[in-house]
């Protein structure tokens, strides 16, 4: 197996990529060498930071969800991909969905913006919106939980 040697000019750079886009991972690969650099996303140091206040602030809603993780949650819609998420079709139009809505299976409930093109996301199936997770013009991760439908 051949040496391995790693690059620190190339690691900071890869690393001060990530903090100027918002990343949060990237990686490099040359011939039979790749190097990976990942960070904690903005989003999920917020949501954790958010959760204690959206408690106080609507305790219906987290007596209604169960106990753990949204993303245990068996209604949680997560995101297909990485990208920017968009909760209306024009920015300070209406909202896709609120919380309170009912939606029906295959309906548009926002979309996902990703290397410029416009991915509408589907309800999985019909029910009522819970709980809208993440904000207008945010970043978001693969997996990372957008809404909840109950």
């Amino acid at each position: 197996m051949a040496s391995f040697d790693i690059d620190g000019d190339l690691v900071r750079k890869l690393a001060d990529l990530l903090r100027e886009t918002g990343l949060s991972e990237i990686e490099f690969a040359e011939g039979e060498k790749r190097i990976r650099v990942t960070r904690p996303t903005a989003a999920q140091t917020v949501a954790v930071q958010a959760a204690p206040m959206a408690a106080a602030a609507a305790p219906v809603a987290v007596a209604a969800a169960p106990a753990g993780r949204p993303a245990n949650h068996p209604g949680a819609v997560t995101s297909p991909m990485v990208g920017t998420a968009y909760l209306a079709a024009e920015p300070g139009g209406t909202p896709y969905v609120r919380p309170g809505d009912l939606v029906k299976a295959g309906q548009t409930i926002m979309i996902i913006e990703a290397m410029k093109v416009m991915n509408p996301i589907k309800a999985p199936r019909g029910g009522t919106v819970a709980e809208v997770l993440v904000s207008d013009a945010q970043p978001v991760e693969f997996g990372e939980v957008l809404l909840i439908i109950e």
